[in-house]
């Protein structure tokens, strides 16, 4: 930046493309405010050969009818109808399983088993007839490829009711391929990261359209609801054309939505969880709040709406560990015209990129900018796109409030069990191309006694 004199604008080569770097708000505003006037969306080539056509690569009319189809089921109504009370089965059932080791269909044979809303689990044998409380957990474990099996499993039941664990782990496993090759030189021989993405691609589409077939013939024998998840509401309602989408590209969308769902939904938990490991009084704050949630519920009742619009200070912390670790670094943009832009000219066809990393540590923006503070967010907050984790204007991400309810149910569930320590402190994180922690993020968990648990939620609601 200072190369070319301007705190606004600087010029480099990405993938062979050459790239205006917009570095301020002022330039997140520009390009939010211009889509499909000065510019449109671009993606590498990479990203447009594997996705194919969909919301995230369609641009203009095209592109708007997609998002308002899709947008039907990313409403408050639907929230509330079809994702929090499954987010949180999945939340309580991931954490039983792959946290606390334990798996519940096993031991119904000899008990009965019930989540208390302390988050510890009593268990009633029946051949004793009396009760105990299971607290214990898994002591060590890794935060990132655990998470990324509990977003891939939610984005699966929620877009597509699919449940069956086999039929998930084998979409998992090619979609691990398919994320190393997503963000990559498009050379297509074999070794490279591309061949093995579109391979790993052609596979999951090949099983998704099976899925919307079989979907298909449910529908039409009444086996299915046409409003049990997105699948269903894309294959059964037109746009307001009058035209249905296309198989392929229904395909294509849902392959998108699985990836936009579970990979920066992934990041952000583990990121979360990295800062609260680190910072054990926020920890202590985030605890509180949602012990005084837990302590008004019956047991085994789940959450509602209601107690998500209460987590205020969590949702705090969240938004400043996406401040200082954003999901999404940035977008590409491509310039339809020729413009100017502070002072610079911007051909047609070329390149621009906004940056969260850039204006989100930018000293003149966020005083004390490398420090934690998650009470910036009170009040009026941050100045206007001054803070984009989930970019902005017509083209701003589509799921900001699916990947709220997700990452706050999944808090809940976490800080109601667990307590941890971080096995690696200063542990490196890359970004490839998303920010990950290079060796998992390796924690070592203390689980909450329930006297313990009781008194605090009791202090929590005092206050």
């Amino acid at each position: 930046m200072e190369k070319y004199q301007s705190t606004e604008v600087f010029k480099t080569s990405l993938m062979g493309e050459p790239v205006a770097v917009l570095c301020s708000p002022a330039g997140n505003k520009f390009l939010f405010s211009n889509e499909n006037k000065l510019v449109t969306i671009w993606w590498p080539n990479s990203v447009r050969k594997l996705l194919g056509p969909c919301l995230a690569t369609t641009s203009g009319d095209e592109g708007k009818q997609m998002r308002k189809m899709l947008s039907c089921f990313i409403t408050p109504d639907a929230f509330t109808r079809l994702y929090i009370k499954t987010m949180d089965v999945v939340a309580q059932q991931h954490i039983n399983t792959h946290w606390l080791g334990m798996t519940i269909a096993q031991m119904n044979v000899y008990s009965t088993i019930y989540i208390s809303k302390f988050g510890c689990i009593l268990i009633f044998l029946r051949p004793l007839n009396y009760i105990i409380f299971l607290c214990e957990g898994k002591e060590e474990l890794k935060v990132f490829p655990i998470i990324k099996l509990y977003t891939f499993e939610l984005a699966c039941r929620l877009f597509m009711s699919l449940e069956n664990p086999q039929q998930i782990a084998k979409l998992a496993a090619l979609f691990n391929v398919f994320l190393k090759g997503i963000i990559s030189v498009p050379l297509n021989f074999p070794g490279t990261r591309f061949f093995n993405a579109k391979r790993a691609t052609i596979a999951i589409k090949k099983q998704l359209q099976t899925i919307v077939r079989n979907r298909r013939v449910a529908l039409e024998q009444e086996t299915a609801s046409a409003s049990q998840d997105l699948l269903s509401h894309l294959l059964a309602h037109p746009d307001e054309n009058g035209k249905f989408m296309p198989e392929s590209v229904i395909v294509n969308n849902i392959l998108m939505l699985l990836f936009a769902g579970h990979d920066t939904s992934s990041v952000a938990i583990t990121m979360l969880m990295k800062r609260l490991g680190q910072l054990p009084q926020t920890y202590e704050k985030v605890f509180r709040e949602q012990g005084a949630i837990a302590s008004s519920k019956e047991a085994g009742e789940f959450l509602q709406w209601e107690d998500i619009q209460k987590m205020k200070y969590s949702w705090n912390v969240v938004s400043e560990t996406m401040r200082l670790s954003p999901p999404v670094i940035g977008a590409f943009r491509e310039a339809l015209v020729d413009f100017k832009y502070a002072g610079y000219d911007i051909p047609k066809g070329w390149k621009l990129y906004w940056s969260a990393s850039l204006a989100h540590t930018d000293s003149s923006l966020f005083q004390e900018n490398i420090n934690f503070d998650p009470s910036r967010y009170e009040r009026a907050g941050p100045i206007p796109f001054s803070y984009v984790p989930f970019g902005g204007g017509p083209r701003m991400c589509l799921g900001k409030e699916f990947a709220r309810l997700e990452i706050l149910i999944f808090l809940h569930n976490i800080v109601k069990r667990f307590q941890w320590d971080l096995l690696i402190p200063d542990e490196k994180v890359e970004y490839d191309p998303l920010p990950t922690p290079v060796k998992g993020l390796p924690v070592h968990l203390h689980p909450h006694k329930p006297l313990d648990v009781v008194a605090s939620y009791v202090d929590a609601s005092l206050h």
